[in-house]
């Protein structure tokens, strides 16, 4: 295995870290305004992702990182084309995390609530349009023999795009809504479980639509045969059983399911683009693939050996601050927010 492979593999592990950790973050934040009939209820939701919202980035930011290290005219053909999208997504998350830190610095409770839609604002935002994005990669997207992006914005609000665009939004809301089941217990979670329950059919009819769509309209499947087909397959499986887990009041089991779920969709689109990293609608002949898009093999070698060492001190970390703060929340525990 080549360099250029090890690299891709590492960023696809960033990307898989990353949709996991903020789908159930973007998901609570999409469900706060909705699902809490009052400000006590409001900060309980946001106290379950109040000391990781912030952690759960840097998984992003790593992997933008990597990408502009390791694969700099990948970097450089997506963010040029995708400017636009991606800085309405820097605006969403910019409002999202500004948010977070005002809603508590006035005890006008409309003052709050107008905070906590602006999380909700964020959330979404960024969730439909990192929908928008993946789909219009898996896609293809107008790139020419200079690995310039040659479409507009609307070329990537096509109905694919689209319909990208609103499943990791149902997903994400799904996902969110059985993390929360975890997190908060009292009369309060009933009405979380149920909320969960009524979203999950929706994530399924979304998902199923989008991969029917993946087949039919999208050419991304035909290269690698039967074995594109098992990613996908399990995490419709994974979606499924998630369902059934939760009516059976098993939600810790439901969000493992729907934890592989996420994992699932995030290694097939990885997998199917190999050894790809953006498709060329113009001609096959102007991929970009992780050869060509790539830094020298002195430049990936170093990243190597600094990824090898500081990773793992990331993981740890990440895992002990989700240990420490596992406790369910109540109205009677102590909020912060």
């Amino acid at each position: 295995m080549d360099l250029n492979t090890v690299w891709f593999i590492l960023i696809t592990v960033l990307f898989i870290g990353y949709f996991f950790l903020e789908g159930f973050d973007y998901g609570v934040g999409m469900l706060l305004p909705f699902i809490a009939k009052d400000d006590t209820e409001r900060r309980m939701i946001i106290n379950t992702i109040g000391p990781h919202w912030d952690g759960n980035e840097v998984w992003l930011l790593t992997a933008g990182g990597a990408l502009f290290a390791a694969f700099p005219e990948w970097y450089a053909t997506l963010f040029s084309g995708f400017y636009l999208p991606l800085f309405l997504m820097l605006v969403g998350l910019i409002v999202r995390a500004v948010a977070f830190e005002y809603r508590s610095k006035e005890d006008s409770l409309k003052w709050r609530y107008n905070w906590d839609r602006m999380i909700f604002l964020g959330s979404f935002l960024t969730a439909l349009l990192w929908g928008v994005a993946i789909a219009n990669i898996m896609r293809g997207t107008p790139i020419d023999a200079t690995k310039t992006y040659t479409g507009g914005f609307f070329n990537l609000l096509n109905p694919y795009g689209l319909i990208g665009g609103v499943t990791f939004v149902v997903l994400f809301l799904f996902h969110g809504a059985v993390f929360l089941s975890l997190k908060i217990g009292g009369e309060f979670q009933k009405r979380i479980v149920e909320t969960a329950q009524k979203l999950w059919l929706p994530s399924v009819i979304m998902a199923v639509i989008f991969i029917l769509y993946t087949y039919f309209d999208v050419d991304i499947f035909s290269a690698k045969g039967l074995s594109a087909f098992v990613p996908p397959l399990l995490a419709a499986v994974s979606l499924v059983l998630s369902g059934f887990y939760l009516k059976s009041n098993k939600a810790g089991i439901s969000f493992i399911l729907t934890s592989l779920t996420v994992v699932f969709i995030t290694v097939a689109v990885f997998f199917t683009l190999y050894p790809n990293v953006m498709i060329s609608s113009t001609s096959p002949e102007y991929n970009l693939t992780i050869y060509n898009a790539s830094a020298s093999q002195y430049t990936l070698g170093v990243m190597t050996w600094v990824a090898g060492i500081l990773v793992p001190f990331i993981l740890v970390y990440q895992a002990w601050s989700y240990i420490v703060f596992k406790k369910r929340l109540t109205k009677d525990s102590e909020l912060e927010y």
